[in-house]
């Protein structure tokens, strides 16, 4: 463990931890354009599928937990403005499939 401490110069386990999740909420984010790339391909245009929305959502309030821990402005700014637009186009293709 101390050798994990030392490795990401954290001075706690629990700052280790923070680590693990903001690398966590950084796998899901990046696993949006994965989901997104594989709908493109199956459809042979470009295409954002549902999922990709879920995963903006669940990895940026992951890293917006991130953020406030560190004590990031601009990184929190820029994950805290983001959740408004994943939460809007979530609400819009609610919406739309109740019209339907």
């Amino acid at each position: 463990m101390a050798e994990l401490l030392r490795l990401f110069h954290v001075d706690s386990t629990a700052e280790l931890l923070w680590i693990g999740i903001g690398l966590c909420g950084q796998i899901l984010f990046a696993g949006r354009f994965i989901v997104q790339w594989i709908a493109s391909e199956k459809e042979r245009k470009s295409h954002i599928p549902l999922a990709f929305w879920y995963f903006s959502l669940a990895g940026g309030i992951v890293l917006t937990l991130y953020a406030i821990y560190r004590r990031d402005p601009v990184f929190l700014l820029g994950q805290g403005l983001g959740l408004l637009i994943y939460v809007r186009n979530l609400w819009l293709i609610r919406n739309e499939r109740r019209t339907d």
